[in-house]
């Protein structure tokens, strides 16, 4: 079984997550069948199969969450001066001549978005075991990118 690396945070977002699709989600979805029911013939009925494909979809992250948390081990890292770039780790890296603060998730917790990215993905893979002051460089789909560590938190 594959392990999956969450944070604290990302682990009580995953729980949250999946209580509301059982407690709440799945509810209102039930009522919707049944109102769509209630309107007669199934074959042509729009609401109804809307209604069964959102169902769907929610039983299928529920089972993806179930097994995240099942199979999660929680990852903390601890900063300083001589900090190393580890799963949980926040660096500041300096690249194209910008401060970005990027931190290191496993890939179930990644978004790009928010700056989290995965340990597999390129740039978090070279950064793992790295140390403030280093330089790294990394294949991007635009081509190499270079850039320099300045903090580990």
């Amino acid at each position: 079984m594959p392990t999956y690396y969450l944070t604290p945070d990302g682990l009580e977002k995953f729980k949250k997550e999946l209580d509301f699709l059982k407690n709440i989600k799945r509810k209102e979805i039930a009522r919707r069948i049944e109102r769509a029911r209630d309107l007669g013939d199934l074959s042509e009925n729009g609401e109804y199969q809307s209604a069964r494909e959102e169902q769907s979809f929610t039983e299928g992250r529920v089972a993806e969450l179930e097994h995240i948390l099942r199979y999660g081990t929680i990852i903390s890292h601890r900063g300083g001066e001589n900090a190393v770039v580890s799963l949980g780790s926040s660096v500041v890296v300096l690249m194209n001549g910008e401060e970005k603060i990027f931190t290191i998730v496993g890939a179930a917790e990644a978004n790009p978005i928010q700056c989290k990215i995965s340990n597999e993905s390129p740039l978090g893979n070279t950064l793992l075991g790295k140390k403030v002051g280093e330089s790294i460089e990394y294949e991007a789909p635009k081509g190499k990118i270079t850039c320099k560590i300045l903090e580990v938190k």
